[in-house]
């Protein structure tokens, strides 16, 4: 639009003095003699005009950013001012990023320049706002591009970090598109609404650590928050982790590497929290299958396992401690440990004497050893004997076939220890005078290709009755054992006799 500027030129002070001057003369000369009676009168007058543009600036304009992140529905707003003509619209627009074409949002045509932009029909991404403005000049102005990202299905996810932690753990929450998002690992008592930040994660890859010490032993749900301006993704829960910084241990004692009858297993437990129990297990060698054999809840923590009760084989133990608060601590493994009931038989397996005095005669010093196939139950030899020094009796008593039988014997209660015969006399007349001698008996437990055997040993002492006599030729021994002894398995000692193995020699 142009407007018309008009000048008008007005007389100046000179030429009205000369005006008036004029006007003077005249008047003179009208009254003169022979001059006229009219007036003249002098006028002059010029009229001119110039047009110039009143607003010759375009306006300007700025685009507010609606925030890093956008969804669903969101206000874009732009700012536009004319300082002469006004504003006559502003036009919001958007486009992918990278695209050549924008998309008009709307178009305001009054402050504030905003509206409503739907962002649900459109695909996950980074998207550039822009706003163009025009004043009532019709001059026009762009404002500079801001940058959102669109996320209508972007999920967020956290990794289980186990079903028990303890120390520092390390937390991996991932989100599925964008960046610039502020991330937070929450948790909450199981089953609960009462969410505490445990770490937070301000770039990607969105990982923090939980210095789980701090948190009190329990079961918590976890989960994992993202925002990014307005907008707000919570992940699923990951439920019911244990938090368990308890310290504990447990620890299994070796029963030895061949088992039978009942074996004693035994563990040392300790924990920061009350032990509520130790479970004892078994497995087959090499095996994972464990199966419980007994549960002690008091210490000492011991368990009686009758291993009759299973096949002869070999098999692994272990023991499980279970504290108060439901959390378990597992021993060592004692790996392949032999049960053997019934594959190797029980017997009297040898009898054998070594010499302690004179070679040709029983007296002090001489010892009979008793080898049995297999541990036997030292209660079922004589009541309450473990195998510790004993005094006893041993006698010798003649035969009609130029034998001796050797007997065992204890006051006040009963030594199954059966017989020995021996091939010489050393007792001189047939049940007069036969020899009595004080001694000691002692067990001991040898090992022979991996089986442990019983070893009764029998030391002559004093001699306290009868008379003695030398002999001239070696003899063999032979062992008639008792059947009132029986293995650790509890199998009854068969009474099949045992033949001295070895040399012959004097002794018995």
């Amino acid at each position: 639009m142009k407007h018309r500027l008009e000048i008008r030129r007005t007389p100046t002070k000179r030429t009205l003095s000369l005006l008036a001057l004029a006007l003077t003369a005249g008047a003179s000369i009208a009254g003169a003699t022979g001059f006229s009676s009219a007036t003249f009168v002098s006028a002059s007058s010029s009229t001119g005009s110039v047009q110039a543009a009143a607003d010759w600036t375009p306006p300007t304009v700025a685009m507010t950013s609606p925030g890093s992140t956008v969804s669903g529905t969101v206000t874009v707003t732009a700012t536009a001012a004319d300082d002469r003509s006004g504003i006559a619209s502003v036009q919001l627009q958007a486009r992918a990023a990278g695209a050549t074409t924008w998309s008009t949002i709307c178009t305001a045509t009054k402050s504030p320049y905003s509206c409503s932009w739907s962002t649900t029909g459109l695909a996950d991404g980074a998207y550039d706002l822009r706003a163009i403005a025009t004043d009532k000049a019709g001059y026009t102005a762009t404002s500079a591009t801001v940058r959102t990202t669109v996320l209508n299905t972007a999920t967020i996810t956290l990794a289980d970090p186990g079903d028990v932690v303890s120390g520092t753990v390390t937390l991996k929450p991932a989100i599925s598109a964008g960046t610039g998002w502020s991330v937070r690992v929450e948790r909450a008592p199981l089953g609960t609404t009462a969410w505490t930040t445990i770490c937070t994660a301000s770039t990607s890859p969105y990982s923090c650590s939980w210095a789980t010490a701090s948190t009190p032993y329990g079961r918590y749900d976890l989960r994992a928050v993202a925002t990014s301006g307005s907008t707000t993704i919570t992940s699923p829960v990951v439920p019911d982790t244990l938090v368990d910084n308890t310290v504990r241990s447990i620890t299994l004692a070796d029963p030895g590497t061949f088992l039978e009858g009942t074996v004693n297993l035994t563990a040392t437990a300790s924990s920061t929290a009350p032990v509520a129990s130790v479970v004892f297990q078994r497995a087959a060698a090499g095996t994972i299958s464990w199966t419980t054999i007994c549960t002690d809840t008091a210490a000492p923590w011991a368990c009686a396992w009758p291993t009759t009760g299973v096949n002869d084989g070999s098999y692994d133990l272990r023991a499980v401690l279970t504290d108060t608060n439901g959390a378990t601590a597992t021993s060592n493994v004692v790996a392949a440990r032999t049960v053997d009931n019934v594959t190797t038989p029980l017997t009297a397996l040898d009898v054998q004497t070594t010499n302690g005095g004179n070679p040709n005669r029983v007296d002090a010093g001489d010892k009979i050893l008793l080898t049995y196939s297999r541990r036997v139950d030292l209660t079922t030899i004589t009541p309450g004997w473990d195998g510790s020094p004993l005094p006893i009796s041993v006698s010798l008593v003649r035969n009609l076939f130029s034998t001796d039988d050797v007997t065992f014997s204890r006051s006040g209660a009963a030594l199954n220890l059966g017989s020995v015969q021996t091939d010489n006399n050393f007792a001189s007349l047939i049940g007069l005078f036969n020899p009595r001698f004080d001694a000691t008996m002692t067990a001991s437990t040898e090992t022979v290709g991996g089986v442990p055997r019983t070893v009764v040993t029998v030391e002559i002492g004093s001699q306290v009755a009868g008379s003695i006599r030398n002999v001239t030729h070696d003899s063999t021994l032979t062992w008639f054992p008792s059947t009132q002894v029986f293995g650790l398995n509890g199998t009854r000692l068969p009474a099949t006799a045992a033949v001295e193995s070895g040399p012959s020699d004097k002794d018995f």
